[in-house]
């Protein structure tokens, strides 16, 4: 029986209601659906027409037919109420859809049974590919993975394995901020963000550019000017920067290695009636949106998470395709230094290289 909104649509169409309406088998329908060859012409746009009328969606398992791929792909971060991936996760998104993909999005919570499920590609077979950004995933682990689908990596952490990695150049970032730092006359120049513990990845290259800059500077490190942390969040920020403070000599500059401990940092000197950047200049990192409306608004590391999004999908697309390249790729995206209120200070004669855009 006939009904629905549509001037005659069944609800809910199925094929053979479609077949029903163009006065064809089946499996002619089918054939249309997935774009065999060998259907006359009136007959094809007889079925179309019919597809048309009753709004007939096929099921994805048919459009798995027709391609050999589903149109989705995975993306899957360790932390996804973290801002930086929610952005960037954004990005992939737009970036997937100009391809025609949809991107289904997991959180991993950092732990490696399910980063490597994930790698594996979540034992779906509607899966044409993923992106992953790895914590806790162990070399060997993933190395011995039977990989069934397309494997992209982002982030820091580096993988002897055939899949392609998009990272940006954490240390370079990090000597470009310090060298801002430096270059504003600030000398007791401390960080946020050191990790002894694994996973450090991110936190080894970010205070490998820290050291660069200093060195070259030829101001030496103190390594009380480096309070551990265990994350990278706000709590952690307010923590280290209290610490830093209650030091007898204090730092006049601090770099943190996310806009998040910047957030923390930044409450901490308020509390403290510590003046920024008058007293301490604050650098972060990621540029989150969220950055821009800080009081003061924070001077920041931006990476290019449009660049970013499009380099992995553009890489996971030619990995699924019929003829991708034959060796895994490491991709560099972008990155600037964004300097605003949180560094605008400058309270000697400023020394050294700098960097930024106002």
């Amino acid at each position: 029986m006939e009904g629905g909104t549509k001037g005659g649509d069944v609800a809910g169409a199925r094929m053979k209601d479609v077949a029903a309406r163009a006065g064809v088998s089946i499996k002619t329908v089918s054939n249309v659906v997935r774009g065999a060859a060998k259907v006359a012409e009136p007959t094809r746009l007889r079925v179309e027409r019919a597809i048309a009328e009753l709004d007939y969606r096929p099921h994805a398992s048919a459009r798995h037919l027709r391609t050999g791929r589903s149109g989705i792909i995975a993306l899957a971060f360790p932390e996804l109420v973290a801002p930086y991936f929610a952005e960037l996760a954004a990005e992939v998104v737009v970036a997937a859809k100009e391809h025609g993909y949809t991107v289904l999005i997991e959180d991993t919570g950092g732990d490696p049974d399910e980063e490597l499920r994930i790698a594996s590609g979540l034992t779906d077979s509607l899966i044409d590919g993923v992106l992953l950004s790895p914590l806790r995933l162990d070399q060997a682990r993933l190395a011995a993975l039977e990989q069934t689908v397309p494997l992209v990596l982002l982030g820091e952490r580096s993988y002897d394995i055939a899949a392609d990695h998009v990272l940006i150049d954490n240390a370079a970032a990090a000597r470009e901020a310090t060298e801002h730092l430096l270059a504003l006359g600030r000398r007791r120049i401390a960080v946020i963000g050191h990790q002894t513990d694994p996973p450090f990845a991110t936190s080894a290259q970010r205070m490998h550019g820290y050291f660069t800059a200093l060195h070259a500077a030829g101001v030496p490190y103190d390594p009380r000017l480096a309070p551990p942390v265990r994350s990278f969040g706000r709590a952690e920020g307010a923590e280290a920067m209290s610490r830093l403070l209650d030091l007898d000599h204090r730092p006049d500059a601090v770099f943190c290695f996310s806009d998040l401990l910047a957030s923390g940092a930044l409450r901490v000197a308020h509390e403290r009636h510590v003046e920024v950047p008058h007293d301490i200049a604050v650098v972060g990192f990621d540029d989150l949106e969220e950055s821009r409306y800080a009081v003061p608004s924070l001077t920041t590391v931006s990476p290019d998470k449009r660049e970013i999004a499009r380099m992995a999908v553009a890489a996971l697309l030619d990995r699924m395709s019929d003829e991708p390249v034959n060796r895994p790729t490491t991709l560099t995206a972008g990155h600037r230094l964004v300097v605003r209120e949180s560094s605008a200070g400058r309270p000697s004669t400023p020394t050294g290289p700098g960097t930024g855009d106002a």
